[in-house]
């Protein structure tokens, strides 16, 4: 399942980026593998991630670990303001390849 995540960063994409790979572990434990995550050029605090997850339980798995959740409030995530999009089924990525 394809996801879409919009999110502000309170201390910019570096800290984010940092936690993401410090938790490599958990995120393969969650099913989650990013396709795209950065920020908007000029404006280092509007995130944008696609996300890819195994099924809608490893979303929820994802979503409800607090552990990960600290860490990505410490990293400077403003959960607040988080918007998630589940995309449809109907998509494609890499082409042409």
């Amino acid at each position: 399942m394809i996801v879409k995540l919009t999110q502000n960063l309170n201390r910019g994409f570096a800290p984010w980026k940092e936690m993401v790979h410090n938790n490599a572990h958990k995120m393969k434990e969650h099913g989650f593998r990013a396709i795209f995550a950065g920020t908007e050029a000029g404006d280092d605090s509007k995130l944008h991630v696609i996300m890819e997850f195994d099924s809608p339980a490893s979303l929820e798995a994802f979503k409800n670990d607090a552990e990960l959740t600290q860490a990505r409030i410490d990293a400077g995530a403003d959960l607040e303001s988080t918007i998630v999009t589940p995309m449809s089924g109907e998509s494609f990525s890499n082409f042409p390849a």
